[in-house]
């Protein structure tokens, strides 16, 4: 610093005041130039010669990289001057890359080590049950959804302020180390998710590893190319993470739904509207649980709730437990069904977010046609009808199969063996060259 501040100034008073009492052909700026800057280079190169802490090589490398080239010699006093004079580098290419091996080194096993240490406190903190930092209205761990986050982010600015090329060769490391901080992550969360059900803050600490996930996306988007090849597998590590979080927060709902479920076929869907009412009932209740999780992750389990919702009322049609014989019959189960599937619509698009801050319920809008066209097939009587009814399902629903529709066409009693037959091969013409878009059916077996 000394060095570079009496450069400056003298070399200022060289172009202010003394350049004019030398001859121009002299060019006596550039003698005072290259003296100053042969011995700065020479104290540079004693200092890198020597042995240097990690702090002092990088406080070496900025003035070699950054200060010296960017700072001193685009001075707007001498900018000019010294733009003609051919200074050179500080230090000799092979010391400087020497030295930014070291720091490069020095830079990745530090944040690797302190990655480490950040896992084992908040290890720490989930085996003393305590309950997570709340930050903005939603449960976070500071230290891992904030803090390593930050380290890294800073070591790479650090980096990139000495240098560009410093700054990606940087990057490159570290975004190498955080799939494998990521997997020891997930094992930690796997391992607490085993052993700790009966601590008191089990659920907030569940919710606050899932909020987590979403800082580590937002730094990935923000500072890793789309074709890296640790993005994929980044995503995927952060995916288990938070669906493995969902599974617990969403278990002992789907438990009691699936009870509740059960009563439409016991009691032949004469009482459905009673039914779905205490689904919705039990459902809201629940989601009371989940309104500490950052927005995306609290639309993403609404979603999951959507599907099930949905699809477990499928596996009740397709149970086999009501054969109906007239067309008032079928007309009769097809108004239950058209008015279940509404106010289930209702609740998870629109009535599940006016207790809470967020702007939408499920976005999931691709299942809200699936019941009104089941409920259709059973109202209609026309084979033809019928055929083109199950064809748009189909479209719509690319991934239902021939045991689906024919475990459901059970319900209607009044169709021949020949019929039945008939429009199942429909179904086979009109999926055959369909790929999936949304999976539904395939998710749903049939006993």
């Amino acid at each position: 610093l000394h060095m570079g501040k009496t450069m400056k100034e003298d070399l200022t008073v060289v172009v202010k005041y003394i350049k004019q009492l030398y001859p121009p052909d002299f060019n006596v700026f550039s003698i005072y130039a290259e003296l100053y800057h042969d011995y700065f280079a020479s104290q540079a190169k004693k200092s890198a010669e020597s042995h240097l802490e990690d702090k002092d090589i990088y406080h070496l490398l900025s003035w070699v990289h950054d200060l010296y080239p960017k700072e001193m010699r685009k001075d707007h006093a001498l900018a000019m001057e010294l733009d003609k004079v051919k200074l050179g580098s500080l230090l000799p290419s092979s010391l400087s890359k020497e030295l930014e091996k070291k720091y490069l080194d020095s830079e990745e096993v530090t944040v690797k080590n302190l990655l480490s240490r950040c896992l084992d406190k908040e290890i720490q903190r989930w085996k003393e049950d305590k309950e997570p930092e709340m930050i903005n209205g939603h449960f976070q761990s500071e230290l891992l959804g904030i803090f390593v986050i930050q380290r890294i982010y800073s070591s790479q600015k650090q980096a990139k302020d000495i240098s560009t090329a410093l700054g990606e060769e940087l990057s490159c490391r570290l975004l190498k180390e955080l799939p494998s901080f990521l997997r020891s992550y997930r094992d930690a969360f796997e391992d607490f998710k085993e052993k700790s059900k009966k601590h008191t803050c089990y659920k907030p600490i569940v919710i606050a590893n899932i909020n987590n996930c979403w800082n580590f996306r937002e730094y990935m988007e923000k500072y890793m190319a789309e074709k890296d090849d640790s993005k994929a597998d980044i995503l995927s590590i952060l995916g288990d993470i938070e669906n493995s979080g969902f599974d617990v927060l969403l278990q002992e709902l789907f438990a009691q739904l699936k009870t509740r479920y059960k009563k439409f076929t016991e009691n032949k869907w004469d009482s459905s509207d009673e039914v779905m009412n205490e689904i919705i009932k039990t459902t809201s209740k629940h989601i009371s649980d989940f309104q500490t999780l950052k927005e995306p992750f609290y639309h993403a389990i609404i979603e999951k709730i959507h599907a099930l919702l949905v699809k477990q009322y499928i596996v009740r049609l397709l149970k086999k437990k009501v054969s109906l014989k007239t067309a008032a019959q079928q007309q009769t189960l097809a108004q239950h069904i058209s008015k279940n599937a509404a106010d289930l619509e209702a609740f998870c698009t629109n009535n599940v977010p006016n207790h809470f801050l967020f702007s939408q319920g499920s976005q999931a809008t691709w299942l809200n046609s699936v019941l009104p066209k089941l409920a259709e097939i059973i109202r209609l009587q026309d084979l033809g009808a019928i055929k083109i009814e199950v064809a748009t399902l189909a479209r719509t629903y690319p991934d239902i199969r021939k045991r689906h529709l024919e475990a459901f066409l059970h319900i209607k009693a009044n169709l021949s063996r020949s019929e039945v037959r008939n429009i199942l091969a429909y179904l086979a013409d009109s999926t055959a060259s369909t790929q999936s878009r949304a999976p539904l059916f395939s998710n749903i077996n049939v006993s």
